[in-house]
């Protein structure tokens, strides 16, 4: 599913306008990546949680030249889902 497809599921599901859940769609988008960047955790109970985490630097290998390479340390963006979630997925 993509952006689009996400806004027609949305204003379907919830009655709004196309253009009324794009606008809620990117205010959460929005809201979810500036609570992330000042290091919040996000936390939708039944659906799941979005949590900053640091990756620690290390040493890899070029696959195509098998030669070492430095990878630089750096934050990345986790999610866990609920068991709601979990249990309808499953």
């Amino acid at each position: 599913m993509n952006k689009a497809q996400l806004i027609d599921a949305m204003a379907s599901k919830s009655g709004l306008s196309k253009n009324d859940s794009k606008k809620a769609l990117e205010a959460f988008v929005e809201s979810v990546t500036d609570s992330l960047k000042s290091g919040d955790r996000i936390q939708l109970v039944g659906f799941g949680s979005f949590s900053v985490a640091e990756r620690s630097a290390r040493t890899g290998r070029n696959p195509r030249t098998g030669q070492e390479i430095n990878i630089p340390a750096k934050k990345v963006v986790k999610f866990k889902a609920g068991n709601d979630l979990a249990d309808e997925v499953s």
